[in-house]
């Protein structure tokens, strides 16, 4: 069935659709390979399409979950049980041979990390123990297990920003011999101590003369590669508070902010009334930033088709965007030194040929 799937892969010029088995299976496919195809993806709850199976082909043959019986026909193992019963143990040995382990353990030295911050290790550790070695296979098999984790909740992403979860700290304490633990209750005192400053930084915020707070969204845009950012009049603007051009692409885009320093819920009202804004400044999009939160009806007016689109940033969101672009915030660089362990294993490794080439025989 998957070789049959393979066969039929299109071209850049004529790409074939295949996010819909309902419709593709009959169509491409015949006899036993249709009939499978349609077992897997009605068994499973149409939740598995037949034609991204072959990853969980190798999964079951790297691990022995299956096998075939004299007759061919593939039969449940031992491990194949453990596993559907989730075994503590056998999970563990998977997640140790997928690597899953190690990238926990990258995580939680960082505490918060985007995907590219976590890359350079990840290439490290792959380049050491593994034979991916093309950027684009690096990047997804990094992007495939963070998924897995998130999937298990042993991860959580705020926007693109990726952390441990309290399950996910549990688990990674339970790996045995990291010699690296006090670097990693080092990076979790970080990890706290910015927390408490982001807390401390809400705080400051929701007290700041409405006036200056304005003026720190100028500051952000300006920082995030907004030009002629102003901060409007405060009266005669429709409720728009800040007016920037930001570059998308090779068009100049006339931007409009609404700040609202509120901590309670924003409602769909205002989403109105910031598109109902744009035309008096000449602008196409707009943005509306806030210290609490978003309705859901706040949130389906933002991406209303056909309509102008507004973005809607939320008090998280502000506080890692105010992070990130340090406004409001200061960076404090902290040096660790440690052992530079492949170093000490490449000279050993010199100095055992040295010892066998060039010292004379006792003889």
């Amino acid at each position: 069935m998957m070789n049959a799937i393979f066969d039929q892969t299109g071209t850049p010029q004529s790409a074939l659709d295949w996010s819909n088995p309902d419709t593709w299976i009959r169509e491409r496919l015949t006899d036993e390979n249709a009939e499978l195809a349609i077992k897997v993806w009605n068994q499973s709850g149409k939740t598995v399409n037949p034609r991204y199976t072959y990853g969980s082909y190798l999964f079951i043959k790297n691990f022995n979950l299956l096998e075939p019986d004299p007759q061919g026909i593939y039969r449940l193992t031992q491990n194949g049980k453990l596993f559907l019963e989730n075994d503590a143990q056998l999970i563990k040995e998977i997640d140790n041979a997928e690597a899953i382990l190690d990238l926990l353990h990258i995580l939680a030295t960082k505490g918060n990390a985007k995907r590219s911050d976590l890359l350079p290790e990840w290439k490290e550790f792959l380049k050491n123990y593994s034979k991916y070695g093309t950027a684009s296979t690096i990047k997804d098999t990094l992007r495939r297990r963070l998924v897995n984790l998130m999937d298990r909740d042993l991860v959580k992403r705020e926007g693109n920003v990726y952390s441990l979860t309290p399950k996910g700290l549990e688990y990674e304490r339970q790996v045995e011999n990291r010699e690296e633990s006090l670097e990693i209750e080092l990076m979790r005192e970080i990890d706290d101590f910015n927390n408490k400053q982001r807390a401390l930084l809400r705080e400051r915020l929701s007290v700041m003369n409405p006036f200056k707070f304005e003026h720190l969204i100028r500051d952000l845009l300006e920082e995030m590669g907004y030009e002629d950012v102003i901060v409007t009049q405060e009266t005669g603007d429709q409720g728009i508070d800040v007016v920037g051009k930001v570059q998308v692409g090779i068009t100049e885009v006339k931007e409009v902010v609404q700040v609202k320093r509120r901590k309670s819920n924003i409602n769909r009202p205002l989403v109105d009334q910031l598109r109902g804004a744009l035309p008096y400044h000449d602008a196409i999009r707009g943005t509306l930033i806030t210290l609490g939160k978003f309705s859901s009806g706040c949130k389906e007016a933002a991406i209303f088709r056909g309509a102008q689109p507004i973005t809607l940033i939320d008090g998280d969101r502000l506080i890692e965007l105010l992070f990130q672009h340090e406004i409001g915030i200061r960076k404090k660089t902290v040096s660790i030194f440690e052992i530079d362990e492949p170093f000490f294993m490449e000279r050993s490794t010199e100095e055992i040929e040295l010892t066998n080439d060039e010292i004379p025989n006792s003889d």
